[in-house]
């Protein structure tokens, strides 16, 4: 059984507390299953996006785990992943955004396999 997206994001947002990275919830998405993104804010103008990884990266049908892939192989301006994180709210109103602000870029995702 998956966990709540809301169970998740505070337990992620907790692990980065305790690695003395800064991270908040920037919007509130569906607490049952809402897909949730995560913007690394590399805080030199530039950051990283991870958006969830497509279900067919899971062995499952039904995934346990979360994995996320990198929106873009390297850091994007602020501004460009602004426009991203806007483009998917408008797709999906149930979207979580959670951001954490790190110079190296440490995430703490596990990512998916490509």
């Amino acid at each position: 059984m998956r966990l709540k997206s809301s169970i998740w994001v505070a337990a992620y947002l907790r692990r980065c507390q305790t690695e003395g990275v800064f991270g908040a919830v920037r919007r509130r998405g569906a607490e049952e299953a809402g897909a949730v993104f995560v913007k690394v804010s590399l805080l030199d103008g530039n950051a990283m996006l991870y958006a969830p990884a497509p279900q067919t990266v899971y062995e499952d049908g039904r995934p346990v785990d979360r994995f996320f892939m990198p929106v873009a192989p390297q850091p994007q301006t602020e501004q460009a992943v602004e426009e991203r994180l806007t483009k998917e709210i408008r797709f999906d109103p149930d979207a979580w955004i959670v951001e954490t602000e790190d110079r190296a870029g440490r995430h703490f995702l596990e990512l998916a396999k490509a």
